[in-house]
């Protein structure tokens, strides 16, 4: 019987600016040193853990990163200035931190791949360094009015000064809460690991993990306000893409994924009927389209 080879994974900090910045990194045995290099860039309320399955999938062929943003999994979560501390949680100072990891581990050329949070973060990258990008993958990761369900509108237009709108986003904050965004969509609930949200809730439960992600939240509408440039930086580049998306998303729906078209034509888009964590249930579905992308991306480059 053949034994498929997994990949070694090796679990790292480096230092960015006096934060400590944890990731995964595969060493491709079979690949070496001129590996293609991925980077993996995870979404909310999650860290880099929601990618281990796909890391042991393709982690032999490809030299697959993942941090963990600073307030999110093993990386530092400094005391963010809306509690009297010198962090400021918004997505510019996110990208900030992801752009000197980039350059401190010396990459200057990826395929990355965008999920949710990660889309954000990941676009401003692009517009930064778009010489840093060979490819995109987008798994549920918006970039388009038409993207954004009800519920998510309703969510980004919460404001400080509202009364109860705090409240609203730590209710999301629970265990009931980040379970709804792991099940919710999915067809077949054996199929999803209960380790995701487990985790999840884990680290959103330890002391001073939560305002951060409140802050995040009420900086949500900045994102919203750069769909236009990112949108631009794709019809000027053009990047090789590839969408997968669970469809039953119950916050960045299906037309999300075909806004993408039109501006990336050549774009492939494939759809799943699952939900926000896509990889959770259709893993073997998604592997053979990222390793195939993925090749051709990097010779391209």
């Amino acid at each position: 019987m053949a034994i498929l080879a997994f990949p070694r994974v090796a679990h790292r900090y480096l230092d960015v600016d006096g934060i400590r910045v944890f990731y995964r990194e595969s060493i491709p045995a079979q690949a070496g040193p001129d590996a293609p290099v991925l980077l993996l860039l995870h979404g909310f309320p999650s860290a880099s853990h929601q990618f281990r399955r796909l890391i042991d999938a393709i982690g032999n062929s490809y030299r697959v990163i993942a941090p963990d943003y600073p307030g999110f999994g093993h990386s530092d979560a400094p005391l963010p200035t809306s509690a009297g501390g010198t962090f400021g949680y918004c997505f510019d100072r996110l990208a900030d931190t992801m752009e000197g990891f980039v350059k401190g581990l010396g990459l200057d050329c990826f395929v990355a791949y965008l999920f949710d949070f990660g889309a954000p973060v990941g676009f401003r990258l692009a517009t930064r360094h778009p010489e840093w990008f060979a490819g995109l993958i987008v798994q549920n990761g918006n970039a388009y009015e038409e993207g954004l369900s009800d519920g998510a509108r309703d969510f980004i237009a919460l404001r400080p000064d509202q009364p109860d709108a705090e409240q609203k986003i730590r209710d999301l904050l629970t265990l009931s809460g980040t379970r709804f965004q792991y099940e919710t969509g999915v067809g077949q609930l054996e199929l999803l690991a209960p380790d995701g949200w487990t985790l999840d809730q884990h680290f959103l439960d330890q002391p001073g993990r939560k305002q951060p992600q409140v802050d995040l939240a009420f900086d949500y509408h900045s994102n919203v306000a750069r769909y236009g440039e990112w949108q631009a930086w794709l019809r000027q580049h053009q990047p090789p893409t590839l969408v997968v998306w669970g469809k039953d998303d119950p916050f960045f729906p299906e037309p999300g994924a075909h806004a993408f078209l039109r501006d990336v034509p050549e774009a492939e888009l494939h759809l799943f009927q699952t939900g926000h964590f896509a990889l959770e249930e259709k893993l073997p579905e998604i592997v053979p389209l990222i390793a195939d992308f993925v090749d051709r991306a990097w010779s391209g480059s």
